[in-house]
């Protein structure tokens, strides 16, 4: 049974940092493309970065270029997202997804599996 279990969210203020973890179970990872996405309060569900499977290529929203990194560690079947100069829209839930087949990075529909989230809230 696939698992994907985030951690690593909370409060902070304006210009601070968090790392967002996301421990993956149940198959190997190494080959799928991994993502993350977030959803404020009333808002959809939006992409925030992606990486491939080996981790040679990612992807990052427009609004997170520069300030966050997507990285994963194949061995422990992880992916996280470093998170910088967090603003207060950067307030949301987080998501982690596995995406096993072909499919736009940015598209949450090309995602096959997902977590429950782990909220993260930016203080001004």
């Amino acid at each position: 049974q696939v698992q994907l279990v985030e951690s690593g969210g909370g409060l902070v203020q304006a210009g601070g940092s968090l790392r967002l973890s996301c421990a993956a179970s149940g198959r190997t990872f190494s080959s799928y493309a991994m993502g993350w996405f977030r959803q404020a309060p009333g808002k959809v569900r939006e992409f925030v970065a992606a990486i491939s499977g080996s981790g040679d290529s990612s992807h990052y929203a427009d609004f997170v270029k520069g300030r966050f990194t997507i990285s994963r560690d194949n061995a422990k079947n992880t992916v996280s997202l470093q998170m910088n100069s967090l603003i207060p829209e950067d307030t949301a839930v987080y998501y982690c997804a596995v995406k096993y087949y072909s499919g736009t990075y940015s598209d949450a529909r090309a995602y096959d599996h997902w977590g429950q989230g782990t909220q993260v809230t930016v203080s001004s």
